[in-house]
């Protein structure tokens, strides 16, 4: 076992290697990027020419490949944690902590306005195209794709010169309403195999959740702060900053917390005053590294996984249909749930519509929802829905991903 899951990991980075280079040759994409338009139009090709291969069943090949990988598992329970906390050390936090509420408001109101507003929107769409889709389920698509995706998040926002206050909000917004779409998602599916509870119940489960979980990582922090303060050694320090993100998440999930938001407060401990004063120098520029690091690595893997799951879909024309009437419908619903939430604030910006605007296009949904996706039980709405999700995610990673640089050169020139 240990040596296919090696085995696996070596297929993984070779190709995203080799895709890295064929982009860096060819298309000239951001990386991650053109690593996941590679992945998918190989992955078309294959499909294509499948029907002319005698004896080989390529789309059963992939997806026995995809099942033992087990992407779910491996980005909820392993890789988000790394990825989290690498993006959360990126954070200023000084800017963060002056605009709080801003931030707390958008992850917090503006995710659960997106879970609701496109619940209703694609209720009302399914029936349409002849797909038997309960309320409830609905449900479960809008919090698998209500989250912004910090991954791609901050990838983009270091390609962008747009200012520290927004960035600030954008990038603080998109690592904490990650765990408040995977609490709405929980919720939802308890709703589903007839666990669910009653309203009030639900409501002090997100309050204690969130904050419980955000009190556990900033407690993990201050543990690791404490053991920085009494080493000098860069290493341990390094060793110490992966102990904390790799545990913080363990534990959070054995303790019915949510992993993401107890490792985001955890990883934003390090970027406290206290924090930059325990740790050397050397340990300081180490850290910096080894994460930078880590982050484009499994950034790189991550994409090209996000394009092979074109495999696990079931090709049904409805399902399309419903995959391109949710694309325009998650960018009005990320608008108008950015606007509504936002709104106490947003009238005292100057620049209120290059905010709207950036901030709306800028709303890339990536591996997290997908992982969520192909997370549902084995059940007739789970291939509509998968089909769904795929479509908005390639969609704003490509068409977005590709194009917010424009937007924001559009109201922030002179930046």
């Amino acid at each position: 076992m240990p040596t296919e899951v090696l085995g696996w990991c070596a297929a993984l980075a070779g190709l995203a290697t080799l895709f890295g280079f064929l982009n860096e040759k060819f298309f000239r994409l951001p990386t991650t990027i053109g690593i996941m338009v590679i992945a998918v139009l190989i992955s078309m090709v294959l499909l294509v020419i499948n029907p002319w291969v005698p004896g080989i069943d390529l789309h059963i090949l992939a997806q026995r490949a995809l099942t033992a990988i087990d992407f779910p598992h491996a980005l909820l329970n392993i890789v988000l944690s790394f990825l989290l906390f690498a993006a959360s050390l990126q954070v200023d936090l000084e800017q963060l902590w002056a605009r709080k509420f801003s931030v707390l408001t958008l992850a917090l109101i503006g995710t659960l306005l997106a879970v609701a507003l496109f619940s209703i929107s694609m209720w009302f769409v399914f029936p349409l195209l002849g797909i038997n889709m309960p309320f409830v389920w609905c449900v479960v698509l809008g919090a698998v794709l209500a989250p912004t995706d910090p991954v791609s998040v901050v990838g983009m926002l270091r390609r962008m010169g747009l200012p520290a206050p927004l960035q600030a909000i954008f990038t603080g917004e998109s690592l904490f309403n990650d765990g408040i779409g995977v609490l709405a998602f929980g919720v939802a599916l308890d709703f589903i195999t007839g666990q669910g509870a009653s309203g009030g119940s639900v409501f002090w489960r997100f309050v204690l959740e969130a904050l419980g979980s955000g009190f556990f990582g900033v407690l993990m922090g201050w543990f690791a702060v404490r053991f920085m303060r009494r080493t000098h050694d860069s290493h341990l320090e390094l060793l110490a900053s992966l102990t904390l993100a790799a545990g913080t998440y363990s534990l959070a999930g054995v303790l019915h917390m949510s992993g993401p938001i107890a490792t985001v407060a955890a990883g934003l401990m390090l970027s406290t005053g206290a924090a930059q004063r325990a740790i050397s120098r050397r340990g300081k520029r180490d850290i910096y590294a080894f994460w930078t690091l880590s982050d484009e690595i499994l950034n790189a893997m991550l994409f090209l996984l996000i394009g092979f799951q074109i495999f696990a879909l079931t090709f049904q024309f409805s399902y399309f249909v419903a995959a391109l009437v949710a694309i325009p419908f998650s960018i009005v619903v990320r608008a108008m749930s950015v606007f509504l939430a936002s709104l106490p604030f947003l009238v005292r910006e100057p620049d209120r519509v290059g905010m709207l605007a950036v901030m709306t296009w800028g709303g890339l949904r990536g591996g997290i929802s997908i992982s969520l996706a192909l997370s549902l039980p084995d059940a007739p709405e789970r291939a509509p829905l998968l089909a769904v999700c795929y479509g908005v995610v390639v969609f704003t990673i490509i068409a977005q991903g590709l194009t917010i640089e424009r937007v924001a050169r559009r109201f922030y020139h002179s930046e």
